[in-house]
């Protein structure tokens, strides 16, 4: 028989087992959000170093320079009048040097925009056409509406605007193009899946009317263009005028980045039509980009001046020279290579660049190497004639951005009258130049020297 006593000890072990579970239970919880609030730490952590490492690679891969850099000396082998400079022309750089050509250099936007607007309204069967600046303005609007107007009279028209260089388009300019039937497609638009090629432009120039008719330069779509240079406002620059068979290498040049964008190859006579020979100059158009030939660009310039036996003129919107490149001007000069520089002065629309570049002028002046730099306004050019005999013209610059991450085209021209008339021009922009010597270079502000150098660390980008 169960004792009172006994039946007393079941209600105090009963609250004894409710107590101990009532001093358990918060313990848990507050184990349990340690827990938590642990996890998130880590999560929080694995996701922030996933995102950094994210970034870094995407910065990596934006910055990395190309696939085959030229970190040699070029050897002087032969002179530009040699033959065998053209048949290395031909075979390292692509496509071959053709004769039967005309072209002519037109100055400032007054001759560009009308001989452009003149060809692109006298399209009767396609125009193909590249760019890397296109912002608002009377110039962009006179372009949209001769282009579209031909649209809608039955030419095909293709137009291909670098995604960051025509980011200040009116778009009313391009609704109104597609409305009129012309394709416009952007060069690598932001996209998530386009961020480790964001620095990857399009800066070719590029106009091709019913592919016999070719444009390239350094001219963008846009007011500084306009006018004569004769202010601030208004930018120095030439683009050219091309007839001939080399046009066909023009055409190659933007169906390039065209099939690379739409996936549709423009073929047939509309586009590649039998081209009869418009003139007597031997040309050659080529291309680099950094998905295939990148160093192409800075080939033809290194081995040019390699070749150079007594001039080397070079007018450069953008001159950033890598060691390679300062010991190939050097070493021309030593061979009694007279040379001179113009680039741009106190009006540069980069201001960094021309830090970075005047770090690097030093070897230059003492090598005995002439360097101008142009007042008026900024000087947005890109022409080199060697020995009043070899020019190239067309988009790049003289610089790593141009050499390795940018899509670029250039025209050479072998011909001395044409050289000639290019070296006319390039002494009437000496007029209006100031030479730097090397005693004002040394003796520049040591604020200065020091913002020269910190820019120099970036020059591979600017």
């Amino acid at each position: 028989m169960i004792q009172p006593a006994s039946l007393s000890g079941y209600p105090q072990l009963r609250f004894q087992a409710i107590s101990d579970a009532s001093i358990r239970i918060p313990t848990a919880r507050g184990q349990t959000l340690r827990d938590f609030t642990a996890m998130s730490i880590t999560m929080v952590s694995i996701i922030a170093t996933f995102l950094i490492t994210a970034l870094g690679v995407l910065l990596v891969a934006n910055l990395s320079l190309g696939n085959k850099p030229i970190d040699r000396h070029i050897e002087t082998l032969y002179s530009v009048a040699d033959s065998q400079f053209l048949r290395s022309m031909g075979s390292l750089l692509e496509p071959s040097i053709i004769e039967g050509n005309r072209v002519q250099a037109l100055v400032n936007g007054n001759e560009i925009f009308p001989a452009m607007l003149k060809a692109i309204r006298g399209a009767q069967k396609t125009i193909t056409f590249e760019t890397f600046i296109y912002w608002s303005g009377t110039i962009g609007q006179e372009f949209a509406e001769a282009l579209s107007e031909r649209a809608r009279a039955g030419v095909r028209v293709h137009v291909m605007l670098d995604w960051l260089g025509s980011g200040d388009i009116d778009e009313t300019y391009v609704t109104q193009m597609e409305e009129a039937g012309i394709e416009v497609l952007r060069y690598n638009p932001l996209r998530w899946y386009t961020l480790a090629r964001m620095n990857h432009r399009t800066h070719r120039k590029l106009l091709v009317v019913d592919g016999k008719i070719g444009f390239t330069g350094g001219v963008g779509i846009a007011i500084p263009w306009t006018g004569n240079a004769q202010d601030p406002q208004h930018w120095r620059d030439t683009h050219f005028r091309i007839e001939g068979p080399v046009v066909a290498q023009m055409q190659a040049a933007f169906l390039d980045n065209w099939i690379e964008v739409s996936g549709h190859v423009l073929h047939g006579a509309a586009y590649f039509p039998p081209i009869e020979p418009a003139g007597t100059l031997i040309a050659q158009v080529f291309m680099s980009s950094p998905g295939g030939g990148a160093e192409s660009a800075q080939l033809m310039y290194l081995l040019s001046i390699a070749a150079a036996k007594t001039s080397v003129q070079l007018s450069m919107s953008y001159f950033v020279p890598d060691n390679v490149a300062v010991n190939t001007f050097i070493a021309a000069r030593k061979r009694g290579v007279r040379i001179q520089m113009l680039v741009p002065g106190p009006y540069i629309d980069r201001k960094l660049l021309r830090r970075a570049s005047r770090f690097e002028w030093g070897p230059l002046l003492r090598a005995g190497i002439e360097i101008y730099e142009y007042q008026p306004t900024m000087f947005h050019c890109k022409v080199m004639v060697v020995d009043e005999l070899w020019t190239s013209v067309g988009s790049t610059n003289f610089d790593s951005r141009s050499f390795s991450v940018n899509d670029e085209a250039n025209l050479n021209i072998y011909d001395a009258d044409f050289a000639r008339i290019q070296v006319r021009i390039f002494e009437h922009d000496l007029h209006n130049s100031r030479r730097i010597t090397l005693e004002e270079w040394e003796d520049r502000l040591w604020s200065d020297k020091v913002m020269d150098g910190l820019a120099g660390l970036f020059s591979s980008q600017l």
